[in-house]
């Protein structure tokens, strides 16, 4: 058993794969391996998604890679395996991101992806730094953290949850941007969990030994 962190020539790994490998060995949970190899996520007890860049070009990098899409979704809605997204990699789970263009996401938190519109003047895009997090409903993977625990965020756009129960947490940018999402066996944090110091490591915990 393992968990898979997903390379597809999305931003760098390196710190993601150090932080989830010290929270592994940590907490005594299953190694976590780099891969881009279908028949690993097909073997796979917990996904990571991670994600720089644009939603259009995180999109099709994960689709060129033969069978990995499939895999994934295999794992996630057949075998209902715990799964992460990460930046980018969290939008994926909307059902339309609109950056650019409109193109299709996994679907699995109903809802679309669109560009940060801060209602403060002078505020600027992308929304880059610590920004405190609120919490908008209990989550497994939310344990040990609170409202006003700070996270590291460098994006332009956010998704927008088509139902309220699916948004977990938020921070305040100009009006509020979506932070974490969940729904069944998934969930996805738009702030990056391996930089954002003790919250991060305590999300990363949670999640290395979440059972949904």
């Amino acid at each position: 058993m393992t968990t898979v962190l997903i390379d597809y020539d999305s931003g760098n790994l390196h710190s993601a794969e150090k932080a989830f490998q010290r929270m592994a060995r940590e907490g005594g949970h299953a190694p976590v391996i780099v891969t881009d190899r279908p028949e690993d996520v097909a073997a796979a007890s917990r996904i990571v998604l991670p994600g720089d860049g644009a939603f259009p070009a995180c999109r099709r990098g994960l689709q060129a890679i033969d069978g990995l899409e499939e895999a994934i979704v295999e794992a996630v809605e057949t075998r209902g395996v715990p799964f992460l997204g990460i930046c980018v990699g969290m939008q994926m789970l909307a059902s339309w991101g609109r950056e650019y263009e409109d193109v299709a996401g996994f679907g699995w938190v109903p809802g679309e992806v669109v560009r940060i519109a801060p209602a403060e003047p002078g505020m600027k895009v992308p929304h880059m730094g610590w920004n405190d997090l609120v919490i908008d409903r209990a989550h497994p993977v939310l344990s040990g953290l609170a409202t006003g625990d700070h996270a590291y965020f460098v994006h332009s756009y956010h998704m927008q949850v088509a139902a309220a129960e699916d948004l977990l947490a938020h921070v305040d940018y100009g009006g509020p941007v979506t932070a974490i999402v969940g729904r069944g066996n998934v969930v996805g944090t738009q702030f990056h969990p391996e930089k954002s110091q003790r919250a991060g490591l305590r999300l990363i915990s949670n999640f290395l030994g979440w059972t949904p």
